[in-house]
């Protein structure tokens, strides 16, 4: 009976060690963030509690406890494989989470070992032993390898200094913000391409290692701009990030909510997106978004530019026009009109967005000729304001990450179009104190749109909330489990034209 409740114990094992080493990855390998999700998500461990109650049944009564035991282990395997379901970000295998994988198989094999020399139940206790603990298992696999970890972060990040101090002529340009970032990022670098070998940070790639890797992976000698994405959640990580890179120029998109569960306030934020203030200072020009309150309020004391919607910034877009076929838009350049610029970009926080690139683009020496070509080339980030055709409907995918200015500025692309307006949304997170009340309000905001599917219903709660207290009829509204049964749904809408708006996908650790 041992030796039956060890294997089937190595099997469940492998399942939960994957699973919660996936969600590790997805909490950005932070101990704290793991803790606090596995408090927020009981099912996740229940089975092996009931497992612990077994064990202690084996202390008295060994052979039903030994049954009790063998029950929840095949149980747990049956779980996992019946309730197997495509993750939407898999977990990737990197050389870190491969060491930790070794780490745990070492652990595990020793645990199961004491099937062999422990006396009594204790055989029982050894063998359900790395099941038993798999939930906390990856964050104590996490503090062994810690030293290899630092070596190694170490290592490559000296090593991609090296890089970049082979590359003096290298112009590098820092992007940060709570939103807007990505975005900016892939408008900069396709105007860029236009008049010099640019490399960017691919997709959210905004941490040191991340960062690293491009350098280290992709930076070439015949490359003349970098343009580096720098993300955080907790204060000094825009430091160290600056301090990989060492950016003659910096952007600030936003000040913004996201995040608040890591960072405690605004305060915080703004004080950490200006790390690359402080970066950039007496090297290079720092681009602000204007049509911010907080950046405006807190504008370093260097040498700066801000841009934005706003006639009194130094870069403004003005007279926008949208359709689905994208946006037409004029540029004023510190007093220099470009008109009628022509994008494929929907939306005013998109343009908004172009506009603090076009005016780096400027200054670089990019010149009118050449953007008005690149702007035809441009493309939304993945998952941010994107838009595609399906027969009569058309989609803005904005899935990813949302926030609450993001989310009011999708709303408000999507009110300017004339059509059956609908919104699909599972709400926002990572909100911290405010999540509830920020949701609620985006449920106020969202009745421009004629029908709103939610998806989760305790979820978004607040949002229909929301949409109650601002009087928007209900009948409207649905609630759906699951995202492709709400685009199946609103497909299956009455009206010849159909606008839908997907605004943001929770991740797979939600």
């Amino acid at each position: 009976m041992v030796y039956i409740v060890a294997i089937l114990s190595l099997a469940a094992t492998v399942f939960a060690v994957r699973y919660h080493m996936h969600m590790f990855q997805l909490n950005d390998y932070r101990a704290s963030t793991q803790t606090q999700w596995l408090g927020t998500h009981p099912t996740s461990w229940f089975l092996q509690v009931f497992c612990i109650v077994g064990l202690g049944l084996a202390s008295r009564w060994y052979l039903p406890g030994a049954i009790v035991v063998t029950v929840l282990l095949v149980l747990a395997i049956l779980v996992k494989v019946l309730r197997k379901t495509q993750a939407k970000k898999p977990l990737k295998y990197t050389a870190r989470v491969k060491r930790m994988l070794v780490t745990a198989s070492i652990l595990t094999f020793g645990l199961l070992s004491g099937v062999v020399w422990a006396p009594g139940w204790g055989k029982l206790a050894f063998a359900a032993a790395p099941y038993v603990l798999s939930g906390v298992a990856v964050i104590g696999v996490n503090i062994i390898n810690a030293p290899i970890e630092a070596g190694v972060r170490r290592h490559y990040l000296n090593d991609a200094k090296r890089i970049l101090a082979e590359h003096p002529n290298l112009v590098k340009i820092g992007i940060t913000g709570s939103y807007g970032k990505t975005s900016l990022k892939y408008y900069l670098t396709t105007l860029l391409r236009g008049h010099f070998t640019t490399l960017m940070t691919p997709e959210s790639y905004n941490t040191p290692m991340g960062i690293t890797m491009t350098i280290r992976g992709e930076l070439r000698a015949t490359h003349e701009v970098f343009v580096c994405e720098m993300g955080a959640k907790k204060v000094g990580e825009i430091k160290e990030d600056c301090d990989l890179v060492n950016p003659q120029i910096g952007v600030v998109t936003a000040i913004g909510e996201q995040h608040l569960a890591t960072f405690g306030s605004q305060e915080a934020i703004l004080r950490t997106k200006l790390e690359l203030a402080d970066a950039v200072k007496g090297k290079g020009m720092l681009y602000l978004n204007g049509d911010d309150i907080l950046l405006r309020a807190n504008q370093p004391d260097q040498d700066r530019q801000l841009y934005g919607l706003c006639t009194d910034n130094q870069t403004y877009a003005y007279g926008l026009s949208v359709s689905t076929s994208g946006t037409v838009f004029s540029l004023n350049h510190k007093g220099k009109d470009f008109v009628d610029l022509v994008t494929p970009l929907i939306g005013g926080h998109t343009i908004q967005n172009l506009a603090g690139a076009l005016a780096v683009a400027l200054d670089l020496g990019v010149t009118e000729a050449e953007l008005r070509t690149q702007l035809g080339k441009l493309v939304p980030a993945p998952h941010r304001l994107s838009m595609s055709h399906n027969g009569g409907a058309t989609i803005i995918d904005d899935a990813y990450n949302s926030n609450p200015a993001g989310a009011k500025a999708a709303l408000d692309t999507l009110a300017m179009f004339d059509a059956v307006k609908i919104l699909i949304t599972p709400g926002m997170v990572e909100l911290g104190e405010r999540e509830e009340a920020l949701n609620e309000a985006f449920g106020e905001q969202a009745v421009i749109a004629d029908h709103v599917f939610l998806v989760g219903a305790r979820q978004t709660e607040p949002i229909a909330r929301g949409l109650a207290s601002a009087g928007y009829d209900q009948a409207k509204v649905t609630i759906v489990e699951d995202v492709k049964d709400a685009i199946a749904r609103a497909y299956a809408l009455p009206g010849e034209s159909k606008v839908i708006l997907l605004e943001n996908d929770l991740p797979d650790n939600y």
